[in-house]
């Protein structure tokens, strides 16, 4: 015998023998007339693909469920990553409960051993056809007939989780878990409402409410459509969501095939879970909602929910209040004290400052004043407080008394007060205090951290060569299949089919290099110019004027990261960000399709004098927005590394849209700080320090920038040149950069000639026309982001809080001057 193929023998049973065999105790299926047993760990039902199995879940001490679970993620303390349940709200003993599938076709969860009535059924009957209950690819339970019909199927009746291709329709809804722990029914829900519109609710015995997308707003501003009544939503196996009242969105990780699960948690939040497929964890690659205190009832009644990046979000209660269920939060808190006296004289009011409990109104009443709106809340024994708002709605004052005091937050921006009612002995110990919440219990609800657990999985070996050499046969025919079916998709062009769905999915089109030559008449009308790329005017087929930058070869970038960080830029979304409508790639063509506006860029009109001193504020104001939303609204930390009045473009309502972020590094928000840059970015004159003295990157690099920017609108001086200041009364003028020269007229003033300063600081194209409050506050705004130090320096939230908070104290106080005024008359 030839010993080359002897060898081959050899080999072959090496690998064989080394191969797994699975358990026999694992079912394919589950047929009329058989059980699976509590009892029995392993008696479980697996899917074809080994990635699901169904079984009992235990959820605490002698308590089960009929639960289905991933199966790479099951650990070994029998916690399994779960994407359904039968019997959340009804457990079932450790000992003889069990899952039969009855010959009349019914499926059945009985307890212990009391067959009637079951904890659980699927109320089916098939008498005249053998049923079989099988566990799918995707995921799905099904009951099956002898003739392929399905009775029954486990993504009719979700809980909390949707998989992939597995619909949300009328009637159903996903409700979340009571905890972490606690897999019981949840008070929060995901559903289609009566208006067609899928919603996020609060639902409990005492209260229910809306609150996403924001039931004050109307479906349209949300951009949802009521006029579809089909009522469907479904993720797909790309991570592209839909549903037919127009919400749409992608997961961070578009495109790729791999596990996900929206999950409906019990913070009332949806996220979708990717599974990272080398390290086995579940990673958070999209989220309804990015600020947990929106979310209704989180802290309950009687309390204030707090929110920071750092300690996430905590619960604290009002002041003479206590917790009601001490690991509990959604219990809220009660008072500690008794109604002293029905005619209120006993009571008063504790202030809250830029806070706010939504809903719960028993009264809204315009135009009172603040005296008026506390004795109407001190006259309703059913009244717990107020908000009062000065000047809120077209310059009145706005009173809300409020029936109960739920959905606490504080809102900073909101220049609102909430005055809790309280007895008097309580206030008087309360006012003392600089912060009446301080040392109030608090738990902080930010959720566990994720953690990766090892998993050792054994399996019993046999010694039936027989079956050995079986497995093997299997297991190299299912390779050499992989192998053809890759090279298939290579040579068939798969990656083309995948970006004609993206581009169907998402109404984000990749454009042809044709198409834009066209539209462009052979790149002919430059617009812009930069370091990387250039910019020229074109229309598209649609006939929408669009800006189309088209980088240079020598700044190649290869197709997969381009591809990737196009995926983060569609996803972008806010109306002071430049909108792009999509992309093309061609050989090392690397081009993208973006709206054009008329007015150009702020780099343009800072040189042609065509800003007052209202368009300069709010294009600072704009664009604080716009940054604000890149740092800290999206998914991805996305910084933008070179904040210039070139990236800076206006509409024809001179509205700030900030341009040339998307492909700008990504960071993750919990790094804080990067040295992921291999080179230094930006343009001479808006860098930050950290850039030249190699420190940790952050988005305080673009506080710096937009500082800068601020600065050289507010002067119309250049910074990176100098500024010559000869008014010492020296015979040589004093050569300085912009920011000294402005931080030393400010300094010099000393408090009592900031007006002198700031008309020698303002640009004198202005012809000192401006306005001199809002003025000083953006001066004073930009110095503080301009800080040497990244500590020093605000985030672009504050900055817009600071802006937006000036302009309503500037009309407060116009409005107190007009009343002194008619009072002296």
């Amino acid at each position: 015998m030839d010993s080359s193929f002897l060898n081959f023998v050899v080999v072959v049973m090496l690998v064989a023998f080394s191969l797994p065999v699975p358990s026999s105790s694992i079912h394919s299926s589950l047929s009329a007339g058989s059980s699976l047993d509590v009892q029995n760990k392993d008696d479980v039902l697996m899917s074809s693909n080994e990635v699901f199995s169904a079984g009992f879940h235990s959820v605490g001490v002698n308590a089960y469920c009929f639960a289905i679970w991933f199966t790479d993620q099951s650990l070994s303390d029998q916690n399994h990553v779960v994407v359904w349940m039968a019997n959340r709200d009804y457990l079932v003993n450790k000992k003889g409960s069990k899952l039969s599938l009855l010959k009349n076709g019914n499926l059945v969860l009985i307890d212990a051993g009391q067959w009637h009535p079951p904890v659980w059924e699927t109320v089916t009957n098939s008498n005249t056809s053998v049923v079989t209950l099988s566990l799918e690819d995707n995921g799905n339970l099904v009951l099956y007939t002898s003739e392929g019909e399905r009775v029954w199927q486990s993504f009719d009746s979700p809980t909390d989780t949707l998989l992939p291709h597995q619909p949300l329709t009328r009637g159903m809804m996903l409700i979340s878990t009571r905890s972490s722990t606690n897999y019981s029914s949840g008070f929060y829900k995901f559903r289609f409402d009566e208006y067609n519109i899928l919603r996020l609710s609060l639902s409990n015995l005492e209260v229910s409410s809306v609150y996403w997308p924001s039931a004050w707003k109307h479906p349209a501003e949300a951009n949802r459509t009521m006029y579809n009544s089909s009522k469907i939503a479904v993720l797909d196996g790309y991570g592209y969501f839909s549903s037919t009242d127009n919400f749409k969105f992608t997961t961070s990780d578009f495109g790729s095939r791999i596990w996900r699960r929206l999950v409906l948690e019990p913070d009332g939040n949806i996220r979708v879970y990717s599974l990272d497929e080398k390290t086995k964890v579940w990673e958070v690659t999209w989220q309804a909602i990015s600020r947990p205190c929106h979310v209704h009832g989180i802290c309950g009644l009687n309390s204030l929910c707090t929110y920071s990046q750092n300690s996430g979000r905590k619960c604290k209660c009002l002041p003479g209040h206590t917790m009601k269920v001490q690991t509990d939060w959604s219990y809220g808190c009660e008072p500690d004290f008794k109604p002293l006296d029905d005619d209120g004289r006993t009571y008063g009011f504790l202030p809250f400052s830029q806070s706010d409990f939504y809903g719960y109104d028993s009264g809204f009443f315009i135009n009172f004043t603040f005296d008026r709106c506390k004795d109407e809340c001190l006259s309703n024994q059913d009244c717990k407080g107020f908000l009062f708002r000065a000047n809120g709605s077209a310059g009145q004052n706005l009173c809300y008394t409020k029936s109960r005091l739920l959905n606490g937050q504080q809102k900073f921006g909101v220049h609102s007060y909430t005055y809790v009612k309280l007895p008097t002995n309580i206030i008087e110990i309360y006012e003392k205090m600089i912060n009446p919440l301080e040392g109030n219990s608090g738990l902080n609800c930010s959720g566990q951290d994720i953690m990766q657990l090892g998993r050792d999985y054994k399996k019993n070996s046999q010694n039936d060569s027989v079956k050995y050499m079986l497995w093997f046969v299997c297991a190299l025919g299912g390779f050499e299949v992989i192998l053809v079916a890759y090279f298939f998709s290579v040579n068939m062009g798969t990656y083309e089919k995948n970006q004609v769905y993206h581009q169907v999915a998402t109404s984000f089109k990749r454009f042809t290099y044709d198409e834009l030559k066209k539209a462009t008449n052979n790149f002919s009308q430059e617009i812009g110019r930069g370091g990387s790329s250039i910019v020229y005017k074109g229309v598209v087929l649609d006939n929408r004027v669009a800006a189309i930058k088209r980088f240079k070869e020598e700044n190649f970038r290869g197709e997969a990261e381009f591809l990737a960080e196009i995926s983060i830029i569609e996803r972008l979304n806010h109306i002071n960000l430049i909108e792009t409508w999509g992309y093309c790639v061609k050989r090392k063509q690397r081009i993208l399709v973006s709206e054009y506006l008329d007015n150009g860029s702020l780099a343009d009109k800072l040189s042609s004098n065509a800003l007052d001193w209202e368009k300069i504020y709010n294009i600072a104001v704009g664009t604080a927005k716009g940054l604000a939303y890149l740092h800290e609204e999206c998914l991805e930390w996305v910084l933008h590394c070179d904040v210039k009045p070139h990236n800076i473009l206006l509409d024809s309502n001179y509205e700030p849209k900030v341009a040339d972020f998307g492909l700008s590094k990504l960071l993750q928000r919990d790094v804080t700080g990067n040295s992921r840059f291999s080179r230094i970015r930006g343009t001479r004159g808006y860098m930050a320090p950290e850039w030249i003295s190699n420190q940790s990157i952050t988005s305080k690099v673009d506080v710096y920038s937009y500082g800068i920017v601020v600065l050289e609108m507010i002067s119309g001086r250049n910074p990176a040149t100098n500024v010559y200041d000869d008014t010492d009364g020296s015979c040589r003028p004093e050569q300085k950069m912009l920011v000294k020269w402005i931080r030393d007229k400010m300094q010099a003033a000393n408090g009592t000639g900031k007006d002198f300063a700031i008309r020698d600081i303002v640009d004198s194209r202005m012809n000192g026309v401006y306005d001199m409050p809002r003025m000083e506050a953006l001066v004073q705004v930009a110095l503080q982001c301009v800080e040497d130090q990244e500590s020093a320096r605000p985030t672009m939230s504050q900055v817009v809080d600071m802006l937006v908070g000036n302009t309503q104290i500037v009309h407060n106080k116009g409005l107190m001057q007009i009343n002194e005024e008619l009072v002296e008359e």
